[in-house]
């Protein structure tokens, strides 16, 4: 019963994937484990990575901290252990940064994550998949303003925040181009300190413009940590796009399974009655 109810939530929330792969020479996406939206201490988890490492620079105006009640989280747990400064349970997550500020340091406003999970989705990927792919797509390069550089986002103007946590990894990335009449593989490595050395192939006839990537960490224990805090925070994210979603799926599930029984017990009595009736 368990089952039919995680599939069902998975289904009435759209998030039922067909296989992902990379259109128009955009990189592929990797499918983001489903089973972390149904996981109240992966979202939780997931809470704390987004307090601790998205909040400093991106708001979630939307979002009021009370809601993480719907998580299994406290009003006490939330506030010593989530809220930094003075803010209170009650409110939304603002933050201090002024957005004029944002914009003289960055470039641009970072923008509020309230829905983001839904605001990257597209006819090509869901949003979930989109963001744990972008989040896990970084890898240094020392020729851009940051010193990293993002396979989902070239050029990418957000760092690595968690770059530590991850740990160094070396990357490789290849990218099929056509100028007019022949195909041109371009092959990029990136080390762990940022350099690249690039090689390239021009190949006979035209092909289907693609990019394959790859990484290889210097610490696969600390990657696959990471992977698995990354799959927490876009289960988190994919929460704060619609907190009551949860709530709502639980609820017509259970109605569903109300109005099938009460259906056979009709039919039932139905013909119980009507049995001698000529």
């Amino acid at each position: 019963m368990t089952r039919i109810l995680a599939m069902a939530a998975l289904i009435a929330l759209g998030w039922a994937h067909a296989p992902v792969g990379a259109a128009g020479g955009e990189a592929p996406m990797d499918k983001f484990p489903l089973t972390r939206s149904l996981d109240l201490p992966a979202l939780q988890n997931g809470a704390r990575v987004f307090a601790n490492y998205c909040l400093s620079c991106h708001s979630a105006n939307l979002m009021r901290w009370n809601r993480l009640a719907d998580i299994g989280l406290e009003d006490k747990q939330i506030k010593e252990y989530l809220i930094f400064g003075n803010q209170k349970v009650g409110d939304t997550m603002s933050i201090a940064l002024r957005p004029a500020d944002a914009k003289a340091w960055f470039g641009k406003v970072p923008p509020d994550l309230s829905v983001i999970a839904r605001a990257r989705t597209s006819f090509e990927h869901t949003g979930p998949d989109y963001l744990y792919t972008l989040l896990r797509g970084y890898y240094r390069d020392a020729g851009s303003p940051t010193g990293w550089n993002n396979v989902v986002y070239p050029n990418i103007g957000m760092p690595h925040v968690m770059w530590e946590r991850q740990g160094p990894r070396e990357a490789t990335i290849q990218r099929v181009s056509n100028d007019g009449k022949n195909a041109i593989r371009t092959v990029s490595v990136f080390d762990t300190a940022g350099q690249g050395r690039v090689t390239r192939e021009t190949l006979k006839g035209a092909a289907a413009e693609h990019v394959e990537f790859s990484f290889k960490s210097a610490d696969a224990a600390a990657a696959r940590q990471f992977d698995a805090d990354v799959a927490d925070l876009v289960a988190y994210l994919v929460f704060m796009t619609d907190p009551g979603a949860g709530s709502r799926v639980r609820i017509g599930v259970w109605v569903l399974v109300f109005l099938t029984v009460f259906s056979v017990l009709a039919w039932w009595l139905n013909r119980t009655y009507w049995k001698d009736v000529k």
